[in-house]
């Protein structure tokens, strides 16, 4: 805790979601604060999220509009010019006003480091980077070449952890990626998983409408991106429904993304749209609804560098809820869910299905695995395991 008459001042840089929309962002804001820190936070406009300052359960938000998307590599160039424009404008203006001791900046995009060493190098600020995805992994993912945009997402991750102070990694193939390829200390690497707050993420009442008439729900939430698998998920659906004639799975999709029109396009075009709920980015109230509703939840996230060392939210929701869980092998993927899931051959959509219908068809395997996930977050991976190693990493950082 935060000594009185101490209170240390910390300013959350966020690029690619608004808060507190952000779970693990919020999450970690809400903890410093608690603790006795004065958190303010800067981020993109969103959805439900446009006011340009507020102030949430007494932590200030300042938010800037994007001009665009990011989608494709010269979109998120764009977007990112914009964004760091905000970032430098808005900082500036917090240091000379009320002021703040740490830049806490959340990924992606890697070059926040712009922001963070300018005002670590003129105004002695220290600088955290919280490694949310590995970026060069995550452009290979989406674009598939080592071209220039590649070999930069590698400068921008090097000279993030050189600036950084201290970095806090999701999980252990991220602290060896920041040990090994960052250059970074050991002991200036901490990891703080994202694991659910219980107060946001709960089972509650069921209502059979997401359903539409039909026995079994199959829930995804996510963003609906080019690196998330849904296109596999779609073609596995379009297999049980127009080659295994299975009419009794309606699936829900929820989330929002660059990709979410083209796939809805894609829904219609393999003739499954009825079989499939896309609801776009909802409250929080919605996505419980439609997640304790499904039988059984599932990861599509395609097998590739990127997803296979990186922490999946949705996996730790989806246990929260106590709902057993169909995704491809995967380390991580394994390393959280262990028992709460089936493991599909990588990306083979028919694989995915099979799996599926062996949990939708099996009522007693379906709730051992739901209450074997659900214990493991209550007794290993809820939000409060974590809160001492964020402390931890914030008292490193004023040694």
């Amino acid at each position: 805790m935060v000594s009185a008459g101490k209170k240390r001042r910390v300013l959350i840089i966020i690029e690619n979601l608004p808060a507190p929309f952000d779970r693990r962002v919020w999450q970690e804001a809400s903890t410093l604060r608690d603790a006795g820190y004065a958190v303010t936070i800067l981020c993109p406009t969103g959805k439900g999220y446009e006011k340009s300052y507020e102030i949430i359960d007494n932590i200030p938000i300042y938010r800037y509009k994007l001009l665009t998307e990011g989608k494709g590599a010269w979109g998120y160039l764009v977007e990112y010019s914009v964004a760091l424009f905000w970032q430098f404008f808005l900082a500036l203006k917090l240091c000379l006003g009320p002021g703040f001791d740490v830049i806490h900046a959340c990924n992606p995009p890697d070059n926040i480091f712009l922001v963070g060493g300018f005002f670590k190098l003129f105004f002695g600020k220290k600088f955290l980077f919280d490694h949310h995805d590995i970026n060069p992994e995550l452009y290979l993912a989406k674009f598939g070449r080592r071209d220039i945009f590649y070999r930069l997402m590698l400068s921008w991750e090097r000279w993030t952890f050189r600036t950084a102070d201290i970095s806090i990694a999701t999980n252990e193939s991220y602290q060896k990626i920041a040990i090994e390829r960052g250059g970074m200390a050991p002991d200036k690497v901490f990891i703080v998983r994202s694991g659910p707050d219980l107060r946001r993420t709960s089972p509650v009442p069921p209502d059979e409408k997401w359903k539409k008439g039909r026995k079994f729900l199959v829930g995804y939430v996510g963003v609906m991106g080019a690196q998330e698998g849904l296109d596999h998920l779609l073609q596995g659906i379009a297999f049980l429904v127009n080659k295994k004639n299975r009419k009794d799975v309606q699936f829900v999709l929820v989330g929002g993304g660059t990709e979410l029109e083209h796939l809805k396009a894609m829904a219609a075009e393999m003739k499954i749209d009825d079989f499939v709920t896309f609801t776009g980015r909802v409250p929080d109230n919605v996505l419980m609804e439609a997640l304790s509703t499904a039988d059984v939840c599932v990861n599509p996230d395609v097998v590739n560098d990127m997803n296979d060392k990186s922490t999946m939210n949705k996996i730790m929701e989806y246990m929260a809820l106590g709902k057993p869980i169909v995704q491809y092998e995967m380390t991580e993927g394994r390393f959280s869910a262990r028992e709460a899931s089936l493991y599909a051959e990588p990306n083979n959509p028919e694989s995915l299905i099979a799996h599926i219908l062996i949990l939708l068809d099996n009522a007693e395997l379906r709730k051992k695995m739901g209450e074997f996930g659900r214990n493991r977050v209550l007794h290993e991976l809820q939000w409060k395991y974590e809160i001492p190693k964020l402390l931890a990493a914030y008292e490193a950082i004023f040694i």
